[in-house]
């Protein structure tokens, strides 16, 4: 007889992992718009599911809150439920023996902390008062709510230049997010629970590669209404779009030499084409904006001069100054912002870094585009210097293997000290303190100084690259309210207590996507339309190609290819290649069509006007 055996997976061990991989697609691909007090139930049931039942925390504890939540759900609850739900949750999350009891029951305060409304609609009302007029993930997730089925399905059917309208209906500027875009849309595609999400980005691409000066729809007839826009970036120059489009008479005021904001001065050519984006602002001109550049508001003109020239003004700067850190030695010579360097090879200024080891300090997008600009710009060695682990990064985890993949190092959990210089006040190199990781704050783990040695890093240049703030100081002293250095404006763009003037973009959120300043450009621009007194809609009649029912098979995402890293880090030619025909059409063919399936043909998945 065997002391010991060796341990193998029976059929239901086996089936069971198959479950728990299904299950965790499903919760990737739940939609938006969910009751909360549901899906919490039903996370509760499970955790009572995994229980062992040895601790009454557990066997009574979690029972007992399920069959609150039920009382909820069933519309047997009064507001003593909800008080009942709040104690035995704090009770076994006090008491339970391990982490099935207590974090279902955290689960379950959570939930009952940040969704009270909605318990309160279900004793009321007797249904939840969740948001599901947006029944299609994709198009819900989507800040400028592009009719993402609509163009996937044009695509797939070669009508490239059809896709683009479509997607100019809510977003002015498809070229630029096809190739930049942190596409947020694909984060909860329905497509998760069988394979992958549908690659969108990458079939927007397969359109925009496609076509060539596709004509913007006729403006409406002339209001005689006039706007000022301050600031040429992604949110004006959208609200510049529609405004016109409209019928308004806009009139344009950049600072810089060039339109395009961060697209221009902040996103380097290989990542998006000057010559692309060029084409895209021309088309937005088109409509007759009107643009004075090289203008600084405050010192050129003023806001009460904009407000006594025009019927509205929409405020969009952008977040343009660098955040510094606050060491010894920033000041040296060698030491300049991300900020400052984009901006410079923005205006077609390329620096010549041979001979230069560099160092970026950060671990967003802008320390990728740094640290991948100087590798292309000739710098000997390129490292990449961040406070937290690498898996932290706020960076896009393609940027960050792209990065590596052309040669720059990234250093985690060492944070800078200070920069030592030499004799001339260059810099010399940069001193470090190791970290570890430590307590989650803020939903990330926050590092804490390692019992270390400091190190040094030596280098002949160093790149900051930890945030962006906004210029805000002019606009304070005219009156505008400030919070954070950001300017307050609400949900629809307009400033407190300043009657037609309207701000969005990063001024107001803070450094953020593309795509959310062009949402904010295009909420800006509905809503000073129905300021001057109209209610202009924007649609576009292109037809949708009816969706088949028929592709639930599994396949595997196909992904855009990019130029070999050995290839691309000596220019600043675009990395990625477009889709084939075949590819797009096997891609586009993934999509579910949620527009036309589920809610969607329940609830009406396409808002064909805005």
């Amino acid at each position: 007889m065997s002391r010991l055996t060796i341990s193998t997976k029976d059929r239901a061990e086996s089936t069971m992992d198959s479950m728990y991989k299904d299950l965790e697609r499903r919760i990737v691909a739940a939609p938006p718009g969910l009751c909360p007090v549901d899906v919490t139930s039903s996370f509760i049931k499970m955790c009572l599911a995994q229980s062992c039942g040895k601790c009454i925390p557990c066997r009574v504890g979690l029972k007992k809150l399920a069959e609150l939540f039920d009382d909820v759900l069933n519309n047997n609850a009064t507001e003593e439920t909800l008080n009942v739900i709040k104690t035995t949750a704090e009770s076994i999350y006090s008491s339970a023996d391990c982490a099935i009891g207590y974090e279902a029951a955290k689960l379950a305060l959570k939930c009952l902390e940040g969704c009270m409304d909605d318990f309160k609609s279900h004793l009321e009302k007797g249904v939840c008062s969740c948001n599901s007029n947006d029944p299609v993930a994709c198009v819900r997730l989507c800040p400028a709510h592009v009719d993402i089925p609509g163009y996937i399905a044009l695509v797939g059917s070669g009508r490239y230049e059809d896709a683009i309208r479509l997607i100019r209906k809510d977003n002015p500027m498809p070229s630029t997010c096809a190739y930049i875009c942190e596409h947020p849309c694909e984060h909860h595609c329905k497509r998760n629970m069988i394979d992958a999400p549908v690659n969108i980005r990458g079939l927007k691409k397969m359109a925009v590669d496609h076509t060539k000066n596709v004509p913007v729809p006729e403006c409406a007839p002339s209001t005689g209404k006039t706007v000022g826009i301050v600031g040429g970036g992604p949110a004006g120059l959208t609200a510049a779009y529609y405004l016109s489009l409209m019928g308004h008479k806009v009139t344009v005021y950049e600072q810089r030499k060039h339109l395009g904001g961060m697209l221009r001065y902040g996103i380097p050519n290989y990542r998006l084409p000057n010559a692309l984006l060029d084409e895209e602002i021309d088309s937005i001109l088109s409509t007759g904006v009107e643009v004075h550049k090289e203008v600084s508001i405050g010192k050129d003109v003023t806001l009460d001069e904009m407000r006594e020239k025009f019927d509205a003004v929409f405020i969009a700067i952008g977040a343009h100054t660098d955040k510094k850190l606050g060491i010894e030695g920033e000041d040296a010579e060698g030491v300049i912002s991300a900020v400052d360097m984009l901006r410079a090879v923005g205006d077609d200024e390329i620096p010549d870094y041979k001979g230069k080891r560099v160092i970026v300090i950060g671990g967003g997008n802008v320390a990728m585009d740094c640290a991948r600009s100087s590798v292309r710009f000739g710098a000997e060695s390129v490292s990449i210097v961040y406070r937290r682990r690498k898996s932290d990064m706020t960076a896009l985890k393609e940027e960050v293997e792209g990065a590596e993949a052309e040669g720059c190092d990234v250093m985690e959990l060492i944070s800078p000290v200070k920069i030592e210089k030499d004799e001339n006040g260059k810099v010399k190199g940069l001193w470090v303190q190791p970290q570890m990781i430590s307590v989650v704050k803020r939903g990330r783990p926050a590092p804490k100084n390692a019992n270390k040695e400091m190190q040094f890093i030596p280098c002949e240049m160093i790149q900051v690259a930890i945030g962006q703030d906004i210029e805000s100081d002019y606009f304070e002293k005219v009156g505008i309210p400030l919070k954070w250095g950001q300017l307050m404006a609400d949900t629809a763009c307009e400033i407190p207590g300043m009657e037609g003037v309207f701000s969005g973009g990063d001024c107001v959120s803070g450094p953020a996507t593309v795509i959310k300043a062009i949402a904010a450009g295009k909420v800006a621009a509905a809503n000073i339309d129905e300021y001057l007194g109209y209610h202009h809609e924007i649609s576009c009649d292109v037809e949708i190609p009816d969706c088949g029912y028929e592709d639930k098979t599994p396949c595997g995402r196909v992904e855009v290819a990019e130029r070999d890293a050995s290839d691309r880090k000596h220019d600043l030619e675009p990395i990625e290649f477009c889709f084939s025909c075949e590819e797009a059409c096997q891609e586009a063919g993934r999509c579910l069509r949620c527009d036309k399936t589920g809610f969607g043909s329940l609830r009406g998945g396409r808002a064909e006007k805005w």
